[in-house]
Formats: C-alpha cells, sequence, structure tokens
C-alpha cells in the first residue's frame, strides 16, 4: 500500500512539474528591431567612372570600353565602344573528326561591329536595397559599322562554295580575305537590367543582362546568297546539278540580312572617382 501510493504521489508529481515547465517555459518575443539602411545617392560617392566591357552574346565574343557620368543623383550618362562579333542566327559550326577544321554550312562571309553607343542607367529600388547591391534599368542607342570579308576563297564568284572533286573552293582561316571585305553603315541598341556590385565607390564592378541588336538599312550578306539548281528527275549515276555553258548553274537562296538581335551578358570592371 505504501509502494502504491508512493507511485501515486511520484506520478502526479512529474505531472505537475511537466506542465508547470510547459506553462512557463513561454517566453515572450521581443519587438522586431529595425535595420537603419544606409542607401545614399549616386552623386555623394562619385562622379565618373571608366571600365572594360566583356560581352557574350548569340554573336560571340566582344571587348571595349565604357565611360559613366553622373547626371542626376541616381542617374548616369553611359557612352561605349566595342568590337563584337556579327554572324546569322543559323549557324553551326562542324568539326573534322580527324583533321579538327571546323566549317559553318552555307557561310559566305565573316563579320565584326563597331558598335558606338550613348545611353542611361537609371537606378532603382534605391530606398530598398543596401549600398552593396546596385539595381539599374538602362538602354542605349547609336551608330555602328559593319566589316565583312570572305568565308571562302570564291574563285568563279557565283556566291556558292563549290566542293566537287575536280573543282573545290576552301575556307579562309581568320585572317585571310581581309583585302576583299566591305565596310556596311547602320545602327545598333541594346536594354538591360545592371546590378553593381561592391560597397567599394573606387572600383566598378557590374553584371547586366539584355537584350542587344543592329540594324543595317542595305543588309549584310552574311549566308551564301545563291545555291545550285537541282534537276528534279535524275538517271542513275548522273550528277543532280545543272550545267550552262561549263558552269554551274545557280539560283537565289539566302537574302541579305538587315537586323541581328541577341540576348547578352556583359561584364564590367573599371574605376570610379
Amino acid at each position: 500500500m505504501k509502494k502504491l501510493l508512493f507511485y501515486i504521489g511520484a506520478v502526479a508529481f512529474s505531472s505537475t512539474l511537466l506542465f508547470s515547465t510547459a506553462v512557463f517555459g513561454q517566453i515572450i518575443e521581443p519587438e522586431v528591431e529595425r535595420i537603419e539602411r544606409d542607401a545614399t545617392t549616386l552623386s555623394e560617392h562619385y562622379k565618373r567612372g571608366i571600365g572594360l566591357n566583356v560581352v557574350m552574346n548569340n554573336f560571340g565574343f566582344g571587348l571595349g570600353g565604357e565611360f559613366r557620368r553622373i547626371i542626376a543623383p541616381q542617374s548616369e550618362l553611359t557612352a561605349s565602344l566595342r568590337i563584337t562579333g556579327l554572324r546569322d542566327a543559323s549557324e553551326q559550326t562542324f568539326t573534322d573528326f580527324f583533321f579538327g577544321q571546323q566549317v559553318i554550312p552555307n557561310k559566305y562571309q565573316r563579320g565584326l561591329a563597331f558598335p558606338l553607343l550613348l545611353g542611361m542607367r537609371q537606378r532603382v529600388f534605391a530606398d530598398g536595397i543596401q549600398n552593396d547591391f546596385r539595381f539599374f534599368v538602362s538602354a542605349s542607342m547609336g551608330p555602328a559599322a559593319a566589316f565583312t570579308y570572305p568565308y571562302f576563297d570564291d574563285i568563279n564568284d557565283n556566291g556558292y562554295r563549290e566542293q566537287f572533286q575536280d573543282f573545290f573552293e576552301p575556307v579562309n582561316d581568320m585572317l585571310s580575305g581581309f583585302s576583299e571585305g566591305d565596310w556596311h553603315l547602320g545602327g545598333a541598341g541594346e536594354f538591360k537590367i545592371s546590378l553593381d556590385i561592391g560597397d567599394n565607390f573606387t572600383r566598378m564592378s557590374s553584371i547586366e543582362f539584355g537584350y542587344y541588336f543592329y540594324y543595317f538599312p542595305d543588309g549584310v550578306q552574311i549566308m551564301m546568297p545563291n545555291q545550285p539548281v537541282i534537276r528534279d528527275d535524275v538517271p542513275l549515276g548522273e550528277s543532280p546539278f545543272v550545267i550552262v555553258d561549263g558552269e554551274l548553274a545557280v539560283e537565289p537562296f539566302f537574302e541579305a540580312q538587315k537586323f541581328f538581335g541577341s540576348p547578352q551578358i556583359t561584364f564590367t570592371f573599371g574605376w570610379l572617382r
């Protein structure tokens, strides 16, 4: 009987202790502390900046220089000059398994572009995001010049690369054909979302995502303008190509391209002062 009363008392005491702990274990949460943000205007930290652009888009890689100047508390005027590739979006590069030579079917000319862009950068969310992550929206436009030169040695100048056993037109290397190149004048532009990183206002470090485009009113012939005429009914063993006066007959293929557009990523490194 004594043991029974002892066990009952122990259980009762444990239950009381458990519930008491649960009750008195509750704490009152402290008030949420407000964090003072130190976002300031750009003009308080620097007046101008100069940097190096590294560009990646569907045209390839590009390099350039960029100048920025503060024109309002959270606004910048920008100017940039670059050299970038110029190519058709349909291009596909194939590499020879044995010799490593790279060939792009239907390509007619290589191209380089030199855009000069003037634009604006406007800081957004300045009151809600700290100074070490500064978001911008920006737009730039300006003139552009493009230089195109032959992708292959078009010996008979018919706008088609012939690859027959008795007549073969070789692909030029990257540095060949400059003497036969042409210049084209047009315009370029870009729309971007930018992020400047770091609270050190003596260094420029930016990453930008956007859309980039060129427009050439007279068109640029990147892909082959002609293709061979193929006969519909070809007897077995005969060539399907049409030959006229000993020359391969050709017909129109790709037209000169006026508009070139691509998504783009830009990295910028430089100095602020």
